[in-house]
């Protein structure tokens, strides 16, 4: 098999169990947080604000993307490729893919939570390696089905260094009730990362098993916006948005 298709073969593998083999990440931070430097990993308020608000600045670059695309257009299908069209306006034409600089932003925040260097340089390297063969096999699929239309807004888009120069105003107006409809298992889970990387420092450094104050309040609060978003979901069609 040529390195071309062992790529994409390995990209596609990849973007099948894209949803949860990041979560990976959890085991070893886990871990470490039980055999770190006690002193150093102490629940400090303004440090962890940071560590949430960069999270939640990934959160916002998701949902600013989804809330303008149209329907089966960076889905969440988990199976195969999937593209009725090809998005070149919007944030599509200042970065090609959002959704993954996104991720990346998400997942750094609970990373900065560690309070280690050699983890933000490990993360870095793994995410690297790991999205870029899903971004490869996406940009194969891509090139297969639109050809030079594909070709000439990567020559003009970078991967995934954002630049404004080429920007062209979505063809869709912004549709919140998209961003509820495809981003509540995110927002919601982003904040349950947040609380079990506490209760495993909490019990590391203490001993006991509790969260701080502020971490139950977001996680009560994510909790109840779930639940409420999963009902208007899956119960009404509050959330439907035409073509979306």
């Amino acid at each position: 098999m040529s390195l071309v298709h062992e790529l994409e073969k390995s990209g596609n593998w990849l973007f099948r169990r894209r949803s949860w083999l990041p979560a990976t990440i959890l085991v070893p931070a886990a871990v470490y947080l039980f055999i770190a430097n006690r002193s150093v990993i102490y629940f400090n308020y303004t440090w962890e604000i940071v560590c949430i608000l960069v999270s939640v600045a990934g959160e916002l670059l998701r949902s600013y993307t989804v809330g303008y695309v149209p329907r089966n257009t960076s889905g969440r299908n988990v199976i195969d490729q999937l593209a009725d069209d090809l998005n070149t306006k919007g944030i599509y034409s200042v970065i090609r893919h959002p959704l993954y600089a996104g991720n990346f932003l998400m997942w750094l925040g609970p990373v900065l939570f560690l309070r280690s260097v050699w983890w933000v340089i490990v993360f870095v390297l793994a995410y690297w390696l790991y999205y870029e063969r899903i971004i490869f096999a996406e940009e194969q699929y891509l090139r297969r089905k639109f050809g030079e239309t594909y070709d000439t807004w990567a020559f003009r888009v970078k991967a995934v260094l954002p630049s404004f120069r080429h920007y062209i105003k979505s063809d869709l107006p912004f549709s919140f009730r998209n961003v509820l409809k495809r981003e509540y298992n995110s927002i919601t889970n982003l904040f349950l990362v947040f609380a079990f990387l506490d209760l495993c420092r909490n019990i590391a450094v203490t001993g006991r098993i509790y969260l701080e104050p502020m971490y139950i309040t977001l996680l009560v609060a994510a909790l109840i916006f779930w639940a409420v978003i999963r009902y208007l979901v899956k119960r009404t069609k509050f959330l439907y948005v035409e073509g979306r």
